[in-house]
């Protein structure tokens, strides 16, 4: 995610902490009120026709301005599968056409920058081989990110949640922040790596000290939108994907020096939005009966030496 952008995790991650109260059962039953909208199973459907089964699904979509658009391929041809993931990184284009998927919905950016722009790769090695290995396999690629957070529930957010075990504490009224039983930052940090799949996260604060509020904010959503947040709800811990090591750990030190003991967990940016789009995926298969709908994890680019 980006900052320039305007939507939420890490764009408007303060001003979009209302939602609507009548949002809660989405929370547990992501595929509530979609029956409408479901095809005949044995209609063909192209690409297009999904993407916009998904955006009525969407408040305010289409948008005039978003980077949620079609990064490769061909919105007209008829769907084979479709595959959801973070990132569509060449060994998940790889493993698209082994499943006999054509269609890859990616949350974040497919040539290395958020507006995917191209002008500058075109002589690029790397670049040129990702875009002949979809032409290849004629795959289309579309990326659905400020979608998927603009729907209500945040569909990223609810993801996390549910992988947590903690949607049951979900507050429609501040969807970021939630209140949990009170247990140790200690066990917190083995939770999300448990269930998240972590070897290691980045942490500050005592292991042993005691958290309740929580503000979880997958994704990057940039420093000053996590501090102001942090003023706002005065959260015990805060659980972020990434952030710059020179904003919010720097603030978060010198509060921590005051005798304010807030905490902090640094998961990683693909490993703390990944399980949104598995929540897609479950969101739009019964939408889609006659298509198989796959998510294929892209995983973290970096290991610990």
């Amino acid at each position: 995610m980006d900052k320039n952008t305007g939507n939420w995790p890490r764009r408007k991650f303060v001003t979009t902490l209302v939602t609507a109260a009548g949002t809660l059962p989405l929370v547990l039953t992501p595929m509530a009120g979609i029956a409408a909208f479901a095809p005949n199973p044995n209609e063909s459907l192209t690409i297009q026709q999904v993407i916009d089964i998904i955006l009525k699904s969407i408040p305010g979509a289409p948008f005039e301005k978003t980077v949620d658009n079609i990064k490769a391929g061909n919105v007209n041809q008829v769907v084979t599968g479709i595959v959801t993931t973070m990132f569509a990184t060449n060994e998940v284009i790889e493993k698209t056409a082994a499943a006999g998927a054509n269609f890859i919905i990616a949350h974040e950016p497919t040539f290395y920058n958020h507006a995917d722009d191209t002008t500058w790769l075109q002589t690029d090695p790397v670049y040129m081989h990702k875009r002949e290995l979809l032409q290849q396999h004629n795959i289309t690629v579309w990326r659905c990110h400020d979608y998927i957070h603009a729907h209500k529930p945040d569909g990223i957010q609810m993801g996390v949640l549910q992988a947590l075990g903690w949607d049951k504490y979900y507050d429609a009224t501040t969807p970021y922040a939630f209140t949990i039983p009170t247990t140790t930052l200690g066990e917190i940090i083995e939770l999300v790596k448990r269930k998240l799949g972590i070897a290691h996260v980045r942490m500050m604060g005592n292991k042993a000290q005691n958290c309740s509020r929580i503000v979880l904010a997958p994704g990057a959503a940039g420093g000053r939108l996590q501090i102001s947040t942090l003023q706002k709800e005065k959260p015990d811990l805060l659980i972020c994907g990434e952030l710059s090591e020179w904003e919010t750990p720097e603030y978060l030190r010198d509060a921590r020096h005051m005798g304010i003991k807030t905490g902090l967990i640094v998961l990683g940016h693909a490993v703390s939005e990944e399980p949104g789009l598995r929540w897609l995926q479950q969101w739009l298969q019964p939408q889609l009966p006659g298509i198989k709908i796959t998510h294929i994890p892209s995983g973290g680019p970096l290991l610990w030496a």
